[in-house]
């Protein structure tokens, strides 16, 4: 396995020092955001990591390995490079196989990270449930992945897209612990509370780290913590489900589906909401990152 994996300088000697590290995705430099907005988003995140005190360890596919810490460069040749492959853990040996540039998501992120043992990552929201689901059976991987590999994932919850209802019952049934952070509500993306309740909520870094800490320990694996996008950045709630129904509408009529149907929601919900929806993304993906890196911070202080 070691002989598809990359790391940079950096991130080795954090690992091999046991320093904290954070694992960042790359779908959302690729195929979640806009450019620029890709670059400068993906650049705060590890600047934020950074000012915490933790290592980012930025996550992608290139020339057939596993590359843990892209390089600036790296990091604007995989947003400007057109046909990125998306890779979760269906594609990865593919991806390695046939050399082709990839894109990891949430799953592919979180199981590239645990084959070094980097046990935090910070990204928007997870995938979950999709709306129709009850037919489709469109069930992101990354709820699947979150029960068989030992990483903390810090989001904003869900993508308000899906259905919370199904996303939350399907986490349970796979035995996924979601500890609201310093909230008792799922938060959903865009919007800090969705309505429904969390079991778990958390107020301290500390108890945070005290949790992965047993949870690892008792050898289970993922957990969420769900925080919420900051209350100056939240979207209202009623044109966002507007702008949802509509997109889901359209996606419909146009036979999206699978892999594509996430990128093809999320742009039509930023193009109907002038772009509001973009600027709400980029501060939850900052405001993630950091939490991430004071969580990871923590679980090494002991």
């Amino acid at each position: 396995m070691q002989s598809y994996i990359k790391l940079s300088g950096e991130v080795q000697a954090a690992l091999q020092a046991q320093r904290p590290v954070v694992a960042l995705e790359s779908t959302v430099i690729a195929h979640g955001l806009p450019y620029p907005a890709n670059i400068e988003v993906a650049q705060a995140m590890e600047s934020a990591i950074r000012s915490e005190g933790a290592i980012p360890a930025t996550i992608g596919i290139r020339n057939g390995k596993i590359v843990i810490g892209l390089s600036k460069d790296e990091i604007e040749q995989l947003g400007t490079t057109q046909h990125v492959l998306k890779v979760s853990r269906r594609d990865l040996a593919v991806a390695l196989a046939t050399g082709q540039p990839g894109a990891t998501t949430v799953a592919g992120t979180m199981l590239c990270a645990s084959m070094v043992n980097i046990r935090f990552f910070a990204t928007g929201g997870i995938g979950g449930v999709h709306r129709g689901a009850e037919t489709s059976l469109d069930i992101s991987a990354d709820l699947t992945e979150l029960s068989r590999t030992p990483v903390l994932v810090v989001c904003a919850g869900a993508k308000s897209i899906l259905d919370l209802d199904l996303t939350l019952e399907y986490l349970e049934t796979q035995g996924v612990p979601v500890i609201g952070w310093q909230t008792a509500e799922f938060p959903a993306f865009y919007v800090r509370s969705s309505g429904r309740r969390l079991i778990h909520r958390a107020d301290e870094v500390s108890t945070i780290a005290a949790i992965a800490r047993a949870q690892w320990e008792c050898h289970l694996h993922g957990l969420v913590v769900a925080c919420p996008i900051p209350e100056e950045y939240a979207m209202e709630p009623g044109p966002l489900e507007a702008a949802t129904e509509e997109a889901l509408r359209l996606a419909r009529v146009q036979g999206i589906q699978g892999a594509d149907t996430t990128p093809f929601l999320l742009a039509h919900v930023a193009k109907a909401t002038s772009g509001e929806s973009v600027e709400a993304n980029k501060a939850l993906l900052i405001n993630n990152a950091r939490w991430a890196a004071r969580f990871a911070c923590a679980y090494f202080s002991k």
